[in-house]
């Protein structure tokens, strides 16, 4: 029986990848180690991490004028990064479309109550939990505030931002930790973007930032580790990165390049995507609670029966099938296929037939 993982995190990377792994897991470039075993100092893994950026800088376009920083924390750390490094002694604006949006917001209002920063709400739904996105009054670019957040892709609700809102002077920064590499984005739209790796570029562990060097901070942030001036002046090596996934995330870079890069990709993934949106459409039997077409998420696809008993014999049935981790998230319940890069066509065209026998077998 053939598995297909429609996790949405940590989830399925490229079968080339970890076949390439497997081979140099025991010696890589002849080192007689394994790239667990690297000190980071050394040239292995210099070579390693510079390649690594070296090949992303190519596939986003990333201009000269940025940094990419190779963190640890995840994404759940920079909620706290970006407002201690960007919003001291100013306002911020957080449109919120979602769960993490929301938990971004949150934490910048934790810090709000013993640090200098003034978190602003640009709008929220989620009194129609999540079902379409955050539309907010343009007149934000003409303040002074230190930037407007947004989370690009909602995992949980399967929603995407395409079109970049026009923020003028004030610095965008964007929560890209679902679909970096998966939608192809004009860096230099952002101030700051930053993409936990667990599910387009490689295993937990990883957290992508970049950042226009303009934005670094001047003085001192509270912490070392949470300064990204200092991170950036050490290139990533302030201490011990987390070496496995970085090198993980370069033979994922050089995977997407083989492919066409991230044009390339989105298009492959709208065309993934398209299949299981066109069905859905097609059928009363499942719903899909995104309430906007053009806003539907081409990375994760949410749905649902009429009813949670039916939800959970789908998942269970699927499950036994060989469709793994497709029940939702636990805040929303039903089912979500994520459908990240790595993800085949053929594993949609399958979840498909299985889909419409169930159907079938379950309609009143």
């Amino acid at each position: 029986m053939t598995i297909y993982n429609f996790a949405a995190g940590p989830s399925v990377l490229p079968k080339e990848v970890l076949k390439k792994a497997q081979v140099e897991l025991l010696d890589i470039a002849g080192s007689g180690m394994s790239v667990m075993e690297l000190t980071h100092r050394g040239k292995e893994f210099s070579a390693i991490i510079a390649h690594a950026e070296e090949t992303l800088r190519e596939l986003m376009a990333i201009p000269e004028n940025y940094k990419v920083l190779f963190l640890q924390g995840g994404a759940s750390t920079q909620f706290s990064m970006v407002p201690l490094n960007l919003g001291l002694g100013k306002k911020a604006y957080y449109a919120i479309s979602g769960s993490f949006g929301k938990k971004a917001f949150d934490e910048a209002v934790k810090l709000s109550k013993s640090l200098d920063i003034e978190p602003i709400s640009l709008g929220t739904t989620e009194k129609t939990h999540f079902d379409r996105l955050v539309t907010f009054d343009s007149s934000v670019k003409n303040s002074d505030a230190a930037y407007v957040h947004i989370t690009l892709n909602n995992t949980i609700e399967g929603t995407t931002i395409y079109e970049l809102p026009d923020t003028g002077n004030v610095p965008l920064v964007g929560d890209m930790s679902s679909d970096i590499l998966a939608v192809d984005y004009d860096v230099s739209k952002f101030g700051l973007i930053y993409a936990g790796a667990q599910k387009n570029i490689g295993p937990a562990g990883l957290t992508v930032v970049i950042i226009r060097e303009d934005l670094l901070p001047t003085e001192p942030v509270l912490s070392s580790m949470l300064d990204y001036r200092i991170l950036a002046k050490n290139d990533s090596l302030y201490n011990t990165p987390p070496t496995f996934a970085i090198y993980m995330a370069g033979l994922v870079f050089d995977w997407v390049k083989a492919q066409g890069g991230v044009n390339a990709m989105e298009k492959r993934n709208r065309e993934k995507a398209s299949l299981l949106y066109d069905y859905l459409d097609s059928t009363d039997f499942y719903q899909s609670p995104v309430r906007y077409k053009n806003e539907r998420s081409i990375c994760n696809v949410v749905f649902r029966t009429e009813n949670v008993e039916l939800d959970a014999e789908f998942c269970k049935e699927a499950e036994a099938q060989g469709f793994k981790n497709i029940k939702g998230h636990r805040s929303v319940g039903g089912m979500r296929a994520s459908i990240y890069n790595a993800f085949p066509r053929e594993g949609i065209v399958e979840l498909i037939d299985f889909m419409k026998k169930f159907e079938r077998e379950h309609q009143r």
